[in-house]
């Protein structure tokens, strides 16, 4: 194994066995289904290391490879603070990794630790300010694929969502595939995961937060509905086949619809509700 390169007086720790604790928290992360409160967040490549390096979350360890020393001196220099580097072999590292043809760079990352009021008014700005008071949430209920879920957080970030929030049955936002599917967002964008039904919709009432149901249904009564996209709202998303809970279609101020043909019974739960944004980032003049 070639020499550590470019690193300075940063330490550097030789992971030969298997066996390593920190392969198994690695392992452990990049190949999961989802992550308890506290875990480490999984983070594989390049290019979404370098993009959580950006968000400034804190990393607990990178490790590298062979394979990943010609990208570490780069990765680096986004670091605030150096992290803990580990370095082992291209066979160990394929061990731990969650992808066919891993890149020989991954890192553990702290959880971002975002509130009910963090997802309402979103992240803030590179000079620390907030967004205005409109709020835009998306809310997931039984999303149970997570390259679905990763499309959808990065389309809320793309179309100016405030947060996103997950209801109990949703694939997890911070497993390994569904942060890949949102190329880094679901680091960026404040994520709030696991929610009880009723919970949820009790906040929002307090928040005064209109609650829009997508359905795929084209019988949609409410005249308008456009214009509910105003205002702070949350628009709910549910599971392709079962649709949203009951609670939620009776809890809302508005069912929303996209138009299609007849043919179609449904759309992709990631296209439905990345259409359902820019419609709602086109209204609210985010867009031209």
């Amino acid at each position: 194994m070639k020499p550590p390169i470019g690193r300075g007086n940063a330490p550097v720790e030789e992971i030969v066995s298997r066996d390593n604790k920190w392969l198994k928290r690695f392992r452990s992360a990049l190949r999961g289904a989802g992550l308890k409160e506290g875990e480490p967040i999984g983070v594989e490549g390049p290019r979404l290391v370098e993009e959580a390096l950006r968000t400034r979350v804190e990393v607990m360890a990178l490790l590298v490879s062979a394979s990943g020393e010609d990208d570490l001196d780069r990765i680096l220099r986004l670091a605030a603070v150096r992290p803990r580097i580990l370095r082992t072999s291209d066979k160990l590292f394929a061990g731990v990794a969650g992808t066919e043809t891993p890149q020989g760079v991954a890192a553990l990352v702290k959880q971002p630790s975002w509130g009910f009021d963090d997802v309402l008014r979103g992240a803030p700005a590179q000079d620390g300010s907030f967004s205005a008071d409109q709020a835009l949430v998306v809310v997931l209920a039984g999303v149970q694929d997570p390259g679905n879920v990763g499309t959808i957080i990065r389309s809320a970030e793309a179309f100016g969502a405030t947060g996103v929030m997950t209801m109990r049955g949703t694939a997890d936002p911070w497993s390994p595939k569904a942060l890949r599917s949102s190329a880094g967002s679901a680091l960026r964008l404040p994520v709030l995961r696991g929610l009880a039904i009723a919970i949820l919709l009790a906040q929002l009432r307090v928040a005064q937060v209109r609650i829009l149901a997508a359905t795929s249904s084209q019988e949609v009564s409410d005249k308008n509905p456009v214009l509910e996209f105003d205002g702070r709202i949350a628009i709910f998303v549910g599971n392709e086949g079962a649709g949203l809970p009951a609670e939620v279609e009776r809890a809302a101020d508005a069912r929303i619809s996209i138009p299609m043909s007849e043919s179609v019974e449904s759309l992709n739960a990631a296209v439905a509700a990345s259409l359902l944004l820019y419609e709602a980032a086109r209204h609210r003049r985010k867009l031209a």
